[in-house]
């Protein structure tokens, strides 16, 4: 009897050490717990990271990135980021109409500097392992082949959306309607509908800056808080979809439990949605797990066949964080849409007196 439960414990013990060598899912003991017995995910979470979407071409299908390649990132980002935070010359001059071209403050009309942003100060792991890319597949990290539908929607996205350069060029381009004849017309992140990146998702991804998230459930409940734009999506536990005609912002998102795994899936989108790309018909599976170290993993599937030729994994941790989410106060798009509009007119009027100039002249 007694070699009996010695060889069981040894057993557990070997398996143990391996789920923990593996990256496997903590074991049940180790996972806290909501007084229903299922796993708690209340907690606030910094998901920044330095580990890109979509995978650099260097590295090819390579997902496991060299510890060496990752701390090389990290140093060079911290570089950066010390360079970016000297103090600045105030005897410098005025940047040149139109921006000087840089990364910074100074590149163009409502350039960063370091101060407003949080990218992360290494390259995450998973299973021990650093990554090359949060997109799990296709197994070259990288979007999937687009549709014909898809492809004909970004090249007019493309050419509806350019960079500020002072100039009208939607007049030449013969847009009708041009991208400032509408208020509508503007991006949602502009217009302070939805944060950009699809930072409040679905998927939920790293973006720029104010990558903090607040998980609160309850049995028939779960709340996401993204701190950008003050988004929260509520997850009906256990329930159905809201009819077809119904559409919202965020999608409509009912969740269940996979044996200790959270799933959400969320579908009746809008026309238009967070993440960039995607149509009203997508939806998105995402999955919420505790890793044996503890940490928790977000992993998610997107599926929209009007815009791709099949779905796109991916996944990343959630590390906690002992720091507060404050609110996001999305005012520039509010209050300054109008002075958007009558920046756009004022280009317009003056692109069509120099047109009207150059013809009196020839």
């Amino acid at each position: 009897m007694n070699e009996t439960r010695a060889m069981k414990t040894l057993i557990a013990a070997t398996l143990a050490v391996a789920a923990a060598a593996l990256g496997l899912p903590a074991a049940a003991d180790d996972v806290p717990r909501t007084p229903a017995g299922k796993p708690d995910f209340t907690g606030t979470y910094n998901v920044a990271t330095l580990t890109p979407l979509r995978r650099p071409e260097m590295f090819g299908d390579n997902l496991v990135l060299d510890p060496a390649e990752a701390a090389r990132i990290a140093e060079e980002e911290r570089k950066l980021q010390e360079a970016d935070l000297a103090p600045d010359d105030p005897n410098r001059t005025a940047p040149p109409k139109g921006g000087d071209g840089s990364t910074g403050a100074a590149g163009n009309v409502g350039g960063y500097n370091a101060f407003w942003v949080e990218r992360g100060d290494g390259a995450f792991q998973i299973n021990g392992e650093f990554r090359t890319s949060i997109i799990t597949h296709p197994e070259n990290g990288q979007f999937p082949k687009m549709t014909p539908r898809g492809m004909q929607d970004f090249a007019r996205r493309r050419a509806f959306y350019r960079e500020n350069t002072g100039e009208a060029w939607w007049i030449e381009a013969e847009l009708d309607p041009g991208p400032y004849d509408d208020p509508e017309l503007r991006p949602l992140g502009e217009r302070c509908l939805l944060g950009f990146g699809s930072t409040a998702g679905p998927p939920m991804l790293p973006v720029l800056y104010n990558n903090t998230k607040r998980i609160i459930q309850n049995e028939d409940t779960v709340v996401i808080l993204v701190e950008m734009n003050h988004d929260a999506r509520i997850v009906r536990m256990n329930a159905e979809h809201a009819p077809e005609d119904q559409r919202f912002w965020l999608g409509d998102s009912i969740g269940w439990w996979d044996g200790d795994e959270l799933v959400i899936e969320t579908t009746n989108f809008r026309d238009e949605t967070a993440l960039s790309s995607a149509t009203r018909d997508l939806k998105v599976t995402e999955r919420f797990r505790y890793a044996e170290d503890g940490q928790v993993v977000y992993s998610f599937t997107v599926e929209d066949p009007n815009v791709w030729t099949e779905a796109w994994k991916g996944e990343y941790p959630w590390p906690r964080t002992d720091d507060r989410m404050f609110e996001y106060a999305c005012h520039e798009g509010n209050y300054a849409l109008g002075g958007i509009l009558r920046g756009a007119r004022r280009l317009e009027r003056e692109a069509l007196a120099a047109g009207a100039d150059s013809a009196g002249t020839e």
